[in-house]
């Protein structure tokens, strides 16, 4: 008999002035032993240390034989992805819906989620859930993969008695923006991978090929092309600093990233001048008013104060130029300001987004606009993606075409030359 098992410690029940969880690394371990019955059984179960394997067995009442540590290409169990989230998001609710309790639910989740980082930590809610905590505040403790917006969303449920529609809300909000994320990415992506394998086949062409070229080109005793002469300066200037010249882009990249890590007013310059790029700023902007409007319907329409909810959508917009308007919107608004006022004069917002709001505050259907708002945007940003993608293609051709065809004619010229003397 085979059993798959996750490891989840207990936990005190009091919960005053406890620090969310720090991340620890977890592994698979792989046993067998026997049951209490004398019968051979064996398993998966996910812990981080040895000893957590054989206290969760012997409270099982199985006698271990063998503990075995799966090996990994990373050493532990992988990550959670927001894809996970999401789906434990909907199964709980439909759990819900259909009158399970909490705790019950937590269990037939467990057994139908297949990554072993996601068991692991719905178990410790479990736990924590056991345990008398709430499950908002068992939530908190994991803010790595519950946001804000999530935990309240859980915890306006709690208070209004319609946890499960609350779930189902966050899950459609989260797939929504990760379908939004996709886009944006794709825009992004795409012409960079694109360029790069261009890049490198060029620099494969300068380093290894032309220099064979040379070679030969030495035996004709004649002067050469100008653009043969110019092709092989440039190959023996990549022979010499090529090494030099990656260090440096990569120092470059690793030190920039570090920088909008330690650096609020680096990376705020940043975000900025990624909205002033031809067209992917463009999609950014977009995709920053699609992200702030669908965030802030979706925890406006659950209840939360409209303060706190501009407080989550600022950190939801992706842009730190947006995340600071929205912050001064959050500001403004709780001085008595409207919000469609305080968007406008943040100079930030389209037009259109703002008499969206401002019809929305009007009717009394904020959330309503917003979601229409949101739904504009992606719609945007959609077609912005695929429009670039399409306008992409045949300019990428040219200039692969422009590299690659450039360095064969510039190293075949001489020979072209010689045959026409000959």
């Amino acid at each position: 008999m085979a059993t798959t098992t996750t490891y989840g410690s207990r936990r005190d029940k009091s919960r005053k002035g406890r620090k969310p969880h720090e991340r620890t690394p977890l592994y698979r371990w792989r046993w067998t032993g026997k049951n209490n019955k004398g019968k051979k059984v064996d398993g998966e179960l996910v812990a981080g240390h040895r000893g957590e394997v054989e206290r969760e067995l012997a409270r099982q009442g199985i006698i271990v034989k063998t503990i075995r540590r799966k090996s990994s290409l990373f050493g532990g169990v992988g990550r959670i992805k927001p894809r996970d989230v999401m789906l434990f998001s909907r199964q709980m609710a439909t759990m819900i819906r259909a009158g399970v309790p909490v705790l019950q639910a937590f269990s037939v989740v467990i057994e139908s989620l297949k990554n072993p980082a996601m068991r692991n930590l719905v178990q410790k809610l479990a736990d924590d859930v056991a345990a008398g905590s709430s499950f908002s505040d068992a939530l908190r403790q994991y803010p790595r993969h519950f946001d804000r917006l999530f935990t309240n969303m859980v915890e306006a449920g709690e208070q209004s008695g319609s946890l499960d529609r609350m779930l189902d809300r966050v899950a459609t909000y989260q797939e929504k923006v990760e379908s939004l994320k996709a886009r944006v990415r794709k825009a992004l992506y795409y012409p960079t991978a694109v360029i790069a394998v261009g890049i490198g086949v060029t620099a494969l062409l300068l380093i290894k090929v032309v220099p064979q070229f040379e070679s030969l080109f030495r035996g004709f005793g004649a002067e050469l092309p100008a653009m043969t002469r110019m092709t092989i300066s440039l190959s023996e200037l990549a022979q010499t600093y090529w090494l030099p010249g990656l260090g440096a882009l990569l120092a470059a990249a690793v030190a920039a990233r570090l920088a909008a890590r330690r650096s609020p007013a680096f990376a705020y310059r940043l975000h900025a001048l990624a909205l002033r790029l031809p067209v992917v700023g463009d999609i950014l902007d977009k995709s920053a008013v699609a992200r702030f409007s669908r965030t802030l319907a979706t925890t406006f329409a659950a209840g939360v104060p409209l303060v706190e909810s501009l407080e989550t959508a600022a950190g939801a917009t992706g842009n730190q130029v947006y995340e600071r308007a929205v912050l001064r919107i959050r500001d403004d608004v709780s001085n008595g300001q409207q919000l469609h006022f305080a968007m406008r004069n943040t100079r930030r917002f389209p037009t259109m987004a703002v008499q969206m709001v401002s019809i929305g505050e009007e009717a009394g259907s904020v959330d309503t606009m917003l979601n229409k708002v949101a739904d504009f945007y992606e719609e945007e940003v959609d077609n912005k993606v695929d429009a670039l993608t399409s306008l992409l293609e045949p300019f990428i051709i040219v200039v692969l075409g422009v590299l690659v065809g450039g360095l064969v004619v510039s190293m075949y010229l001489p020979i072209f030359e010689l045959g026409n003397a000959i």
